[in-house]
């Protein structure tokens, strides 16, 4: 066993991760039979703790709620961009033990936006809308200013929620205009609209919404898919993109970064579309 590597996807709850289905599918065709990949259950309270019992076969660990904004105490360095977002979806183990964090689903979002079609470097730049206000929200901000936005309107259901956001706006170099949750139909004339909201809460804008050529939709749910909002969407030809993008292209990142290797792509997202369809 001393050969072995481990890593692992880390929150609560966590029964209902894919994650081990893609780094599983993943090492298999990587020719890494020597890894295996879990899901544990750990609320923030428990993180630290969790990481001082785990011994150097560990590599990395990949983290959702309640953990992303609670690995950036407990890593002993920070990738410029989870500082940013205040939030970190990755820990790699580096060869002195020490922990690192990072954020990928940041590059993992400009990664999708641009596959759907969404260029930067464009005159004028692209124009992004954002629906909610929390972690997410932050990390698709930083997304925005990548694919080379200058200024983001938020949709958000609590008035405070755009002051909380604008740290994170400043550290990436975009502006924010506020708008109501009572106004976010008239806020979807944008080149990208990305819902960063819960299941359910931006159901009813779907038969509100005048959908605009052009506009690319990233709701980041998978469960269930396609949503109300993203169907209306569709059918107006509307490009679409969901949290089953997102979630392998996250992956993708953290694999490299805990294997040292190339990720094989392809049968990571055969695995993980299989994995949904039977859901």
């Amino acid at each position: 066993m001393s050969g072995s590597r481990r890593a692992a996807v880390c929150g609560m709850p966590i029964a209902h991760s894919l994650s081990p289905v893609i780094h599983t599918a993943g090492y298999a065709a990587a020719g890494l039979l020597d890894w295996t990949y879990d899901a544990v259950a750990c609320d923030a309270a428990g993180l630290p703790g969790l990481l001082d019992g785990l011994d150097e076969q560990w590599r990395g660990l990949s983290l959702t709620m309640p953990l992303k904004e609670a690995a950036l105490g407990v890593a002993a360095s920070a990738s410029p961009v989870a500082v940013a977002v205040g939030a970190a979806n990755t820990l790699v183990r580096g060869p002195d033990g020490s922990w690192h964090a990072d954020n990928t689903d940041v590059p993992g979002m400009v990664r999708v936006l641009q596959d759907a079609g969404l260029t930067g470097g464009t005159s004028p730049p692209p124009t992004f809308t954002v629906l909610g206000g929390g972690g997410t929200a932050r990390a698709a901000l930083a997304a925005a200013a990548r694919c080379g936005a200058v200024e983001v309107t938020v949709v958000t259901r609590r008035p405070e929620a755009v002051a909380e956001l604008t740290p994170a706006a400043d550290a990436v170099g975009v502006k924010l205009a506020g708008v109501t949750w009572a106004d976010a139909a008239g806020a979807f004339a944008a080149d990208a609209v990305i819902s960063t909201v819960p299941k359910g809460v931006a159901d009813h804008l779907s038969a509100a919404v005048d959908w605009q050529p052009g506009t690319v939709l990233f709701d980041v749910l998978y469960d269930p898919w396609p949503t109300p909002l993203a169907s209306a969407a569709a059918a107006r030809g509307v490009r679409i993109v969901s949290g089953l993008d997102l979630l392998l292209a996250q992956a993708i990142g953290q694999f490299e970064q805990f294997t040292g290797v190339p990720a094989p792509e392809a049968a990571m997202r055969e695995a993980l579309v299989a994995a949904a369809q039977v859901r």
